[in-house]
């Protein structure tokens, strides 16, 4: 099996990845919404389509 980050091995201890950093990238990803699961919902579109894009 190998690390769906960088492709190395995985260790037992961070399966399924091969390290600390590679899980940590993973979870980044996750919270900052580098994974989406795109919606075909109606009411989905209305709301990207009237949000304000948000400047920090």
């Amino acid at each position: 099996m190998t690390c769906p980050i960088c492709q190395r091995e995985t260790a037992r201890d961070y399966r399924p990845f091969c390290s600390r950093r590679c899980a940590d990238v993973d979870l980044a990803r996750w919270v900052n919404g580098g994974y989406a699961i795109p919606s075909e919902r109606e009411e989905d579109a209305e709301i990207r389509d009237d949000e304000e894009p948000t400047t920090h």
